[in-house]
């Protein structure tokens, strides 16, 4: 009772004075009442909890209308974490082993409501650096041998040609190639030639033939969600680790999954990115756009993306003038970045030497990146794929951990080109002094956190250069 009257019109209390009395003998007067009080005030809040890696939780109370972008807004506010639009809200069902980032723009609730009391199915709080990176790069993410335009249009398409196709209401590429599909009821999987059309996804009964005849209707995604394999073989029996998977809403459970499995995480992202295009459409560009509505206006299709917040922080400056400047020659950077690393080798010497005997320089340099976010004391090869994978696989997503064959090793983790690569650091000792390298001892340093920021400023012997990390972040 007391709830109802904080509610109550403010026509209806006698403590403030009512600037229109006429309104209170009206026949309409309660319907005028309503309407003046504020949206919010009628809006219905309930309560969610949300996960993080570590398997720490909040309750939050929101608004039944809250977005998942807004959910993440909150969270992020409420931690004081920075804001580089990559933080998701990720549904995941346990005993499925099944997973998906909730779209920004989907109402928190409703992803709810489609649960099932059998399955336990929790929110996670995490990042996802793949969220939008086909809008900077959709070259990658369809390849040449998966995509196939309409006949009217010419087969080399722009960067943004591509995009424009996907998001226009009138064209849709045909995204084409063969999938493991799960047959219903039955443990097998069959191998087949699947269509991806407007009208939803087909396979065909005679090998790669694309007639009508031999098209069969497989599935449509208006109803139903998108979700990818977390446990690869264990639980589905899959042939391959690149599963996916489509649950109808409010379906009765991992009965009514339509399971579908690829042979590479290449074919894999390519299938996924194309079917999320194809049910929200424009929707996606927007969410994409709108963290940088307001800034400098909307980024058209063919302009070049803009880096992200880490990118942009990780430039090389040269600070020996009077003013600073940043170093645009890569070859000038690169010389600037070794003298560096010398100096960062001859002051860490200095720092360590000061501590007396190798001894005490030892565990100095095995104890300093523990407090790093990017550090993982004793995790698996596994697990350190399975982090990887649900952070994006982003060229640059990496995380550095103990190496499990070498108790005196770590490893690098690095996402590339579509791929977890490991990289293992070995500790040299030389004169007494302890260093680390990655490339047989061409590149040395005193501890890992020089050697990561390092290998944030230069690729070196990696592949592409160290951008963004995994973290196990807490609520």
């Amino acid at each position: 009772n007391r709830r109802k009257k904080k509610g109550d019109s403010i026509l209806e209390n006698p403590s403030i004075p009512n600037p229109f009395p006429e309104l209170c003998c009206s026949p309409f007067a309660s319907v005028l009442s309503a309407s003046l009080l504020p949206k919010a005030t009628s809006r219905k809040k309930q309560v969610i909890k949300v996960y993080s890696e570590d398997d720490t939780s909040r309750a939050l109370e929101v608004p039944s209308d809250i977005t998942a972008r807004d959910v993440c807004q909150l969270l992020i506010l409420k931690n004081h974490y920075v804001d580089d639009h990559s933080w998701t809200l990720f549904e995941q069902l346990t005993h499925t082993g099944l997973g998906r980032a909730i779209e920004d723009h989907e109402l928190v609730m409703e992803v709810q409501s489609n649960w099932v009391m059998e399955e336990e199915t929790k929110l996670y709080f995490r990042k996802n650096y793949a969220k939008y990176e086909f809008f900077k790069n959709p070259l990658s993410f369809f390849p040449d041998h998966m995509i196939s335009f309409p006949s009217e249009t010419s087969a080399a398409l722009s960067h943004s040609g591509i995009l424009q196709m996907f998001l226009s209401s009138s064209t849709y590429p045909e995204i084409h190639g063969y999938l493991h599909a799960k047959e219903q009821g039955k443990k097998s999987w069959k191998k087949l030639y699947f269509l991806l059309r407007r009208s939803g996804l087909y396979f065909s009964t005679k090998g790669t033939s694309k007639e009508p005849r031999h098209l069969q209707f497989f599935c449509e995604f208006s109803n139903s969600d998108m979700y990818m394999s977390l446990t690869g073989k264990k639980i589905s029996g899959a042939p391959t680790n690149y599963g996916f998977c489509f649950k109808p809403n409010k379906s009765g459970g991992s009965r009514d999954l339509k399971q579908l499995c690829a042979d590479d995480e290449q074919s894999r992202t390519c299938w996924m990115t194309a079917i999320r295009l194809l049910k929200y459409g424009m929707q996606l560009y927007q969410n994409y756009m709108q963290p940088y509505q307001g800034r400098s206006g909307c980024r058209p299709l063919n302009i070049t993306p803009m880096r992200s917040i880490s990118e942009n922080s990780l430039v090389a400056m040269d600070f020996s003038g009077h003013r600073s400047r940043i170093i645009e020659n890569p070859t000038e950077a690169l010389s600037v970045a070794v003298e560096e690393g010398l100096a960062w080798r001859r002051r860490g010497c200095l720092r360590l030497s000061s501590h007396g005997s190798p001894i005490a320089m030892a565990n100095m340099g095995m104890s300093i990146h523990r407090s790093q976010s990017w550090f993982h004391h004793k995790i698996s090869r596994e697990e350190a794929q399975r982090l990887i994978l649900q952070h994006g696989l982003v060229d640059g997503v990496f995380l550095v951990r103990d190496s499990q064959s070498n108790p005196k090793t770590f490893v690098l983790s690095l996402s590339h080109g579509l791929k977890i690569k490991h990289f293992q650091i070995v500790p040299l000792e030389d004169d007494g002094k302890l260093f680390y390298t990655l490339d047989d001892g061409h590149t040395r340093f005193t501890d890992l956190i020089q050697l990561v920021e390092f290998y944030q400023l230069n690729k070196g012997v990696l592949p592409c250069k160290l951008k963004h990390y995994c973290a196990r972040i807490a609520l």
